[in-house]
């Protein structure tokens, strides 16, 4: 009893440990493999560090993707790495490609850059991380070029915020031949978001500085037009900016010509020559769906049967965006803008809403140009006005009362020369008091105006001296609004060939024009000389009769029943 009362006292045994049983060295190297790991992550850190700031302190954006690109293979121990940077429009391919690692001659090898597809074009589509122990395993991966150096291992991550993805950042072949880590993806990731706000403030800067230069554009074309009267240079200045602002290839401006037709007034990157003065036919195409619209029509692919107007504007080489040129209480016409396959890029970077800002500016100026011009023409009318008004108020009754006088003395005359005399002086009277009330309607059409009555007493006026006499005209029916530009031409061209003809060979003592407008346009040249004999060769006949028939109309010549010739021209008001 007692030595169980000295003895040891009772208890369990404990069971001995890992630690107990392990040796000393390897408990260093665990101790010195965490503090590795620990270095290596303050190291990682420190790297990451320096390559935001580094990628921020550099203005050029071309070199701070370049530095993104080093500093995340630096990180992740990446061989190769590449930086794609989306484009605009609704296919969201790569604008912008950086690699690192590549050789300059490897590049020129491998030729085009990638757009998109393929093992890209999944993290386009799906922004998310993605790690890849064999690139070439994966679903999507397609073949590498021929001279394209083999690629492994592949570690991929969005470059974002929130959720605005800017591109992608790719990294291939982990050296030491592991595969890329967590731990690798975390550090990419956070320096991806260091690369999207440097992306950002870029484009928000090309933006601030695309609308400065719209800005500007719309300034110069609104100073241009309210400066420049003839307005053919304020609107060749509308296309060159609508031109090069958003790096297009082609542009021209529209306006109206009639009901049916746009009439092209300037291009810019087009031969003006053949271009400006053309008429393009607007019913069932786009122009017609454009010009009567509030948006711009945007064409991305130009393959559209009602786009054939366009062929001459460039339109089926590219892309094209079709702009109205309106207010909201006119419409001015179109401004076509355009881009060849080659300038694709361009065209879906562009912001089509300041396109429309700027031709809505341009709009308004052509709308306070035009009236400021319409104030100064009414100016001129007003005075023109007074002026005709005096004439005919004071000198017309002046006139015509000493032409009374005058007859009423040649009554009283005993001398028979004297009565004759008298006669004349009253007859060059009522001559004179025609010219002035001819004078008096002339003023209400402006100088270079196309008032075709003004050009056709023009054409009278002209030949009156080789006549000895003036021709009477008549004009029936919607004169200006109904006869189309390209009948106008022929029509003046054969008055002046009928009356010609007729101071030549008609010995006529009067002639008289009527010009009836209806559907047709019906020309009759009278006279009363000696008529026409048909067996004559006159090659005023030939050129009468063949623009007639290029117009889809008829020409015929010959003898009145009281004497004289009769020339009729007979075509449609338009072709």
């Amino acid at each position: 009893m007692q030595e169980d009362a000295a003895g040891p006292a009772a208890g369990p045994v404990p069971e001995p440990t890992p630690l107990a049983d392990a040796r000393l060295d390897e408990l260093l190297g665990a101790v010195l493999t965490r503090v590795t790991g620990v270095l290596d992550a303050q190291e990682r850190l420190r790297g990451l560090l320096d390559a935001v700031v580094g990628i921020n302190a550099d203005l050029s954006l071309e070199r701070a993707l370049e530095r993104i690109v080093t500093a995340a293979c630096t990180l992740a121990d990446a061989e190769f790495g590449a930086l794609g940077v989306l484009g605009g429009g609704p296919g969201r391919r790569l604008r912008e490609f950086v690699t690192h690692g590549l050789s300059t001659d490897q590049r020129a090898a491998i030729g085009d850059l990638p757009a998109g597809h393929g093992i890209l074009g999944l993290i386009i589509d799906r922004p998310e991380p993605l790690r890849l122990p064999v690139l070439g395993e994966h679903p999507t991966s397609y073949g590498f070029p021929p001279d394209h150096p083999p690629m492994g291992t592949f570690l991929g991550v969005p470059i974002r915020i929130r959720d605005r993805v800017f591109g992608n950042l790719y990294l291939t072949e982990k050296r030491g031949g592991g595969t890329f880590t967590a731990e690798d993806e975390d550090v990419v990731v956070a320096l991806a978001a260091a690369a999207g706000v440097v992306i950002e403030n870029a484009r928000l800067f090309e933006d601030t500085t695309l609308r400065r230069r719209w800005l500007q554009a719309a300034a110069e074309v609104s100073s241009a037009l309210l400066t420049d009267t003839g307005g053919s240079a304020a609107l060749t200045l509308v296309a060159a900016r609508a031109r090069e602002v958003p790096g297009a290839d082609t542009a021209a401006v529209l306006v109206p010509a009639d009901g049916h037709r746009l009439q092209v007034v300037a291009v810019a990157g087009l031969s003006e020559d053949d271009l400006v003065g053309t008429y393009l036919e607007t019913p069932g195409t786009r122009l017609e769906e454009v010009a009567g619209s509030a948006a711009a029509i945007v064409l991305p692919e130009v393959a559209d049967d009602r786009l054939a107007p366009l062929e001459l504007l460039g339109g089926p080489a590219g892309s094209l965006v079709l702009v109205p040129l309106h207010t909201s209480v006119a419409r001015y016409g179109v401004l076509v803008v355009g881009w060849s396959p080659s300038a694709e890029q361009a065209f879906l970077d562009t912001d089509v809403r300041l396109i429309e800002a700027y031709a809505g500016q341009a709009a308004l100026a052509m709308q306070v140009a035009q009236g400021r011009e319409d104030r100064s023409r009414l100016a001129v009318f007003e005075d023109r006005d007074r002026i005709g008004r005096d004439l005919h108020d004071l000198v017309i009754q002046r006139l015509f009362a000493i032409g009374l006088t005058l007859e009423n003395a040649s009554r009283l005359a005993e001398r028979p020369e004297v009565s004759a005399r008298l006669s004349t002086a009253v007859d060059d009277i009522d001559a004179t008091i025609k010219d002035i009330r001819r004078t008096i309607f002339e003023l209400s059409a402006p100088p270079e105006s196309r008032d075709l009555r003004a050009q056709l007493g023009d054409a009278l006026e002209v030949v009156a001296p080789a006549l000895g006499f003036l021709p009477h005209l008549t004009t029936v029916g919607p004169v200006d609004a109904a006869v189309g530009d390209d009948v106008r031409g022929h029509l003046l061209a054969v008055l002046r060939e009928a009356l010609a003809n007729a101071a030549r060979h008609a010995q006529a003592s009067a002639v008289e024009v009527d010009l009836a407008v209806g559907d047709e346009v019906v020309l009759t040249v009278r006279d009363d000389g000696v008529g026409y004999q048909p067996g004559e060769r006159r090659s005023g006949v030939r050129n009468m009769t063949e623009r007639a028939q290029a117009l889809g109309g008829t020409c015929s010549v010959g003898t009145r029943a009281a004497g004289g010739t009769e020339v009729v021209w007979r075509v449609p008001a338009r072709r």
